[in-house]
């Protein structure tokens, strides 16, 4: 029997097998390396035993414990769902005041209505609700069609100018320019007096030319002190907040092409629930406003 041949630099013992004058060391992986790696082997072939492994056609291999992360997943909703039976019947049985009054229900109801905005809502509002340019922030209290519990469930239920609700908020301002109702020096005479209305920079002379035109052509929805009408969803003027922005050249651009925002009507996407729970959270983001009567036990209207 030849001795075998060790690496003169190492001094390891050599397989005796060669490549291009290259010999390869006999250099085994530690045992318990090798003991580890059978384990995890025979680990391996018994989970593909007990568990769902094997991709079938139209399945898979159920294992011989016939666990399934979907039937876990079911037995868990239904158990949340059984023991929030209690809130749900509330919210389901009860009109919004006394949702809100309750503070369980309520507090159930703007955890729900948290989620559905996050899922229906944020694409236009935002994530806070602070709403952007032509979306309404819903965080203050300068409401277009009102911010009571009532008005706000309205107003998600059959949405705003949504044409195939007939119950939808409507209003139409007049696009000025673009009809000629008016002529530009009246539509820039008019913006310096909205202008003025919220204290902001004008040009007087204006301001006092555009006051006339003001109250010809749009003290009827704004009113005279441009305080809003809430029944026609027209916006106050003489206030710091701005729907489409604040600066001449968008006040002149509304006024001269009109502004009609459309809003969904949720009442035929969402369940009266969830409408219920939304009109909660929003109505708890801080401009919420007392109501003015009584709601109905249907939820609102």
């Amino acid at each position: 029997m030849s001795e075998k041949e060790h690496d003169e630099f190492s001094g390891t013992e050599t397989t005796g097998h060669e490549w291009d004058g290259i010999k390869e060391l006999n250099s085994p992986l530690p045992r318990w390396w090798l003991w580890t790696f059978y384990a995890t082997i025979i680990w391996g072939i018994g989970y593909m035993i007990l568990y769902p492994a094997w991709p079938l056609i139209e399945s898979a291999t159920p294992g011989l414990l016939g666990w399934s992360s979907r039937a876990e997943l079911t037995e868990e909703i239904a158990a949340a769902r059984d023991e929030q039976r209690e809130l749900r019947e509330g919210i389901d049985n009860n009109p919004l005041a006394a949702i809100r009054a309750d503070q369980d229900l309520f507090q159930f109801a703007v955890a729900g209505g948290r989620s559905a905005f996050a899922v229906n809502c944020i694409q236009c509002h935002g994530s806070g609700a602070a709403g952007d340019v032509g979306y309404p922030n819903l965080n203050d209290d300068a409401w277009l069609w009102g911010g009571t519990l009532d008005d706000i469930y309205h107003s998600i239920r059959h949405g705003i100018r949504f044409e195939d609700d007939d119950q939808t908020h409507y209003s139409e301002m007049p696009a000025f320019g673009r009809d000629e109702l008016l002529d530009k020096d009246q539509i820039s005479d008019v913006a310096d007096y909205v202008l003025s209305l919220s204290g902001l920079d004008h040009d007087s002379a204006a301001a006092a030319r555009g006051q006339a035109v003001y109250q010809q052509e749009c003290s009827i929805c704004h009113m005279e002190d441009g305080s809003g009408d809430r029944t026609q969803g027209a916006p106050a003027l003489n206030d710091a907040i701005w729907l489409h922005g604040g600066d001449k050249d968008t006040i002149v651009d509304v006024v001269t092409n009109s502004r009609r925002g459309v809003m969904p009507a949720w009442g035929n996407r969402l369940d009266d629930a969830t409408i219920k729970k939304l009109t909660i959270y929003v109505h708890a983001l801080g401009g919420g406003e007392q109501e003015a009567s009584n709601q109905s036990p249907e939820g609102g209207e």
